[in-house]
């Protein structure tokens, strides 16, 4: 019995610290990106970024400790179920009861360990979270600048830089411009040919303090009520203090304190203190108290339901027990987040709303080893479901029935090569190719639509409270989900090309059908030929995809979660601009800035329009002009001032000052359309729109460093598929007769590598560390010269 013991829990382990790796990282992800660039940027040391991540992982572990438990219970019992091996030990006299008990000490495990998850290390790493960024908040603001950018995150201050030089704990400005808006209609500004940035020091009262150290520039302040008066001062060097924003939710203990900062005895506390407790209803705290017990002890309730399910699933395998995997944890959370919403909004109690789930599991799971101690039809039923499920994708892309294959020849990618061999006179595909091209394209389909229902389901958990707050209607949110499918599809289709491919050699391997193909003198490269070819339409696919249709739907999904959750619509136009830098076509030609409070873009008039103009070598103001309005005049092809005047400067002095009622200024040639621009995400631009735009807004002074580098990724992203198509055959034919859970195993690691690669380079890109070109190409070439070389030394 302790073989029997040992070898059911080494299979039941194995495939939950692969389920918990898969999904740890599916959720990590959307926070490495922003890790990543805090080191690219030396913004942050490595002790900050380690801290992140320690403090990041807990809150994502306390979802996937259970899913973990149940995909390893499912996983391993069925792969035991489908070998019959489960078969052979009821025979040796173990009962349902053995099973349980066997398994039972994986959930005790797991509950011990998301006890001490929940309870200690998430509400300290939360907590950590807003101490930590408390202390980098000053730091960060000084390293978010971008040249060539408005920044307005500054407490009353606008600043623009035309260059920006990283280092370790400072930053180095050149050309800086800095607006005092105290007074927003008679702005104070100070420019600079350089500025030492110099962060405060954290925990300190000037820890929300960045201080510039201004080289060579000058001080220019007006008067509100007399135009006339005007005070120029000049300096070889000074300080000016700038305060940023404070950041919320910063101190522990006070009413604002995220609750899942808070302490277990604090959350007691606070949930049986009176009605209303520190300005949150009582209710609030119930419920996260309540949750903190009841996604731990989910560990228990799923492991009742996994293994009755997992020990019958014998006709399916493993395929079945991945399907029933993804079922059950969309019920279990869906339920889970559904009862949360009612006890919120006060329909259930918090403990029942919290612990529901839970209970019409262990119910669900009660029954179910009753049955499969007893027998009976439910076991049957979640079987068959479960197996017809798994074999969904695989009968709509097998061509065993000659008839059906006939029906879906338009839709066979073998036969529409096969009919560009007799139309072009080329041997591809052969009869092996066919063959090739559907193990590998019946993996892809599955794979495909397991990863994007995975994905699918955590976008709709994390949308349960916004769906019930906004009583938001059911309609909208199956458009939401459904028009979110084509951008699911463009993200994950390289790694699903990743792992078919693993599992389309490794099964080959396995079952020495790739050693009788060699036999028969049939080179590898030849073998690994059709699905090449298939990846390359893949990327050629991914490409036109998101150049004809992909933008469109991303901008209407954009549209619809701003209905969920309650949020104006956006168009994304921008006509009340405030400050935008003018267009410089020749050398040495004036740099301009203009401001204004209001831009009418249907006159094509402004409100208290400012334009400065500065000397391009030093940075110096040469010349200000001010109008209460402008408007542009078609007839002369300018804008027309009313009511200003204009003033030159020459080092301290004035050299000229002019008033005016009316007065147009030639050398402005900036157009109306100029100033009507529209901030559009890369997602939502195909890649002749974002060229275009990137192009339009070089010449207003808006940070397009991030926008280049999408706009190569829009090539080079599709190209990855081929890439990792490439990198996984070589790791394919080395797993021998290892069996796929290997090959998954390769799969994450190797996807894991690739966007932590990607991101870095990206990071990179996006901080004018690296050419936008090389921030976007890279991880291609990278992993493509490695696949390449593994691929060469292959025995062929």
């Amino acid at each position: 019995m302790r073989i029997l013991t040992r070898y059911i829990l080494r299979e039941v382990i194995s495939h939950a610290l692969l389920g918990g790796a898969l999904f740890t990282f599916v959720i990590f992800m959307r926070d490495l990106g922003r890790i990543l660039e805090f080191v690219v940027r030396d913004s942050a040391s490595m002790s900050d970024v380690f801290d992140i991540v320690a403090f990041t992982l807990p809150p994502a572990l306390t979802v996937t400790i259970p899913m973990a438990v149940l995909v390893g219970i499912l996983l391993g019992l069925s792969r035991l179920a489908a070998d019959s091996e489960i078969t052979a030990m009821r025979a040796s006299g173990m009962g349902a009861i053995d099973f349980v008990r066997i398994v039972s000490i994986v959930s005790a495990i797991a509950l011990g360990l998301g006890l001490f998850n929940s309870l200690y290390l998430a509400p300290r790493a939360a907590a950590g979270l807003i101490t930590l960024g408390e202390s980098l908040k000053s730091s960060q603001a000084s390293f978010e600048v971008q040249p060539r950018v408005f920044y307005e995150e500054f407490k009353d201050r606008v600043l623009y830089v035309q260059d920006v030089s990283p280092a370790a704990g400072a930053a180095l400005w050149h050309h800086v411009f800095l607006a005092d808006l105290t007074q927003p209609a008679d702005p104070q500004i100070t420019t600079a040919d350089q500025a030492i940035v110099v962060n405060g020091t954290p925990n300190t009262p000037d820890a929300q303090t960045i201080r510039l150290h201004m080289l060579d520039g000058g001080q220019h302040q007006t008067s509100p009520t007399d135009p006339n008066q005007y005070n120029i001062s000049t300096f070889t060097s000074t300080d000016v203090p700038i305060e940023t924003e404070a950041p919320e939710d910063t101190h522990l203990g006070r009413i604002n304190t995220p609750i899942q900062a808070l302490s277990l005895a604090e959350l007691w506390r606070r949930g049986n203190a009176p009605a209303i407790a520190n300005g949150r209803e009582v209710s609030f705290y119930r419920i996260e108290f309540n949750k903190r017990f009841s996604y731990p002890f989910a560990c228990l309730v799923l492991m009742l339901v996994g293994v009755p399910l997992g020990i019958s699933s014998k006709r399916g395998g493993k395929s079945t027990g991945f399907v029933l995997t993804i079922l059950l944890v969309f019920v279990y959370y869906f339920l889970s987040s559904v009862g949360v919403a009612f006890a919120q909004s006060g329909k259930l109690s918090p403990f029942l709303g919290v612990w529901g789930a839970n209970l019409l599991f262990a119910t669900a799971g009660a029954l179910l080893l009753y049955q499969m101690s007893r027998g009976g039809i439910a076991l049957s039923i979640f079987s068959t479901l479960g197996v017809a499920l798994s074999n969904f994708v695989a009968r709509l892309t097998s061509s065993k029935d000659p008839q059906s294959a006939s029906t879906r020849s338009n839709l066979d990618i073998a036969t529409v090569l096969r009919r560009f061999r007799n139309f072009s006179r080329i041997q591809f595909p052969l009869l092996l190719d066919d063959y090739v091209m559907r193990e590998y394209a019946t993996n892809f389909a599955i794979v495909l639509s397991s990863f994007s229902t995975l994905f699918l389901i955590f976008t709709f958990f994390e949308l349960i409270g916004p769906i019930f707050k906004n009583r938001t209607p059911l309609i909208v949110v199956g458009e939401y989900l459904v028009t979110l499918i084509p951008y699911i599809l463009y993200n994950i289709t390289p790694l699903c090309a990743l792992v078919a491919v693993l599992a389309t050699f490794g099964t080959l391997n396995r079952t020495s059908e790739l050693t009788a193909m060699k036999s028969s003198g049939i080179s590898l490269y030849r073998i690994i030929a059709p699905v090449l070819v298939v990846t390359v339409l893949i990327s050629a696919g991914l490409f036109v995809f998101d150049e004809l249709y992909l933008p469109a739907a991303n901008r209407r999904q954009e549209a619809l979660l701003s209905i969920i959750k309650d949020k104006p619509t956006q168009t994304f136009s921008r006509p009340d601009r405030q400050w935008i830098s003018g267009q410089t076509n020749n050398a040495g030609e004036p740099s301009r800035i203009f401001y204004y409070q209001y831009f009418n873009a249907e006159k094509d008039s402004f409100a208290n329009l400012t334009v400065f103009e500065f000397d391009p070598a030093t940075f110096s103001l040469q010349r200000r002009i001010f109008a209460a309005s402008a408007r542009w005049d078609p007839q002369v092809n300018n804008w027309v001032f009313d009511n200003g005047w204009q003033r030159v400067f020459s080092g301290e002095t004035i050299a000229n000052y002019e008033p005016f009622s009316v007065a147009t200024f030639p050398e402005i040639r900036e157009q109306p359309g100029y100033f009507k621009k529209e901030y559009i995400p890369s997602q939502e631009m195909s890649y002749t729109e974002l060229s275009r735009y990137i192009d339009d807004l070089k010449q207003s002074g808006f940070d397009t460093k991030r926008l280049s580098v999408q706009l190569n990724k829009k090539i080079a992203y599709p190209l990855i598929t081929l890439v990792m198509a490439i990198l996984a055959i070589p790791f394919a034919l080395s797993m021998g007769k290892k069996g796929s859970l290997t090959g998954i195993a390769t799969a994450i690691g190797l996807a894991i590598t690739y966007w932590v690669i990607a991101l870095i380079f990206e990071s990179l890109g996006n901080v004018n560390t690296l050419p936008a070109v090389l921030a976007a190409w890279t991880p291609d070439i990278l992993f493509g010269i490695t696949g390449a070389y593994f691929l060469l030394r292959t025995p062929t």
